[in-house]
């Protein structure tokens, strides 16, 4: 297990080119799993290059803006990665204007949705994605629909899909069927 830990470390930092550390924790039924913050969104692109030389696989990505980021002037991005059954989850920061960070689509295929979800939902600009239509709101609709509708109490409470689209209806100002 500290073979494994440290392996991880080492190839991240190699990749990044400083030193990175991993937090480990141990559940009470024994899953591991490991954080890591980045200090650059940048650092994203060869960060998930190491994982994929240490034949990772790229889980999903959570792009959030809680209270507490949002008083930093910051929003944060998740990548949670697989490595043989342990979680390594790389976070990174970035500013609330001018939010960019480089695609994972060409080192991790999965990465496609989950970066024009949160370029649609979010004020987030992914360079270089290859295909970056967006996948549920029309294009009339302002970007960033996420973070200026729906509260990020609301959301973390699950109670979004419902006031996401009463809102965007009503800034369209399109009647029709209430949404239930």
């Amino acid at each position: 297990m500290m073979e494994f830990k440290k392996k991880v470390s080492e190839m991240i930092s190699l990749w990044i080119g400083e030193e990175v550390a991993v937090e480990w924790r141990i559940d009470i039924k024994g899953v591991m799993t490991g954080w890591c913050r980045l200090q650059e969104g940048t650092l994203i692109l060869p960060a998930a290059e190491a994982v994929a030389c240490l034949e990772g696989r790229l889980s999903m990505i959570t792009a959030y803006l809680s209270e507490q980021a949002k008083l930093k002037g910051v929003r944060e991005i998740s990548f949670h990665f697989d490595l043989n059954g342990t979680t390594l989850t790389l976070s990174i920061e970035l500013p609330l204007e001018g939010a960019r960070i480089p695609s994972l689509t060409h080192i991790f295929r999965n990465a496609d949705w989950n970066e024009r979800e949160f370029m649609e939902l979010y004020d987030i600009q992914v360079v270089g994605h290859p295909d970056p239509r967006r996948l549920f709101l029309d294009k009339s609709i302002d970007p960033a629909a996420f973070e200026r509708l729906i509260p990020y109490s609301t959301f973390s409470n699950g109670a979004n899909s419902k006031a996401l689209w009463e809102k965007v209806m009503a800034q369209n100002n399109h009647t029709g069927k209430e949404i239930p």
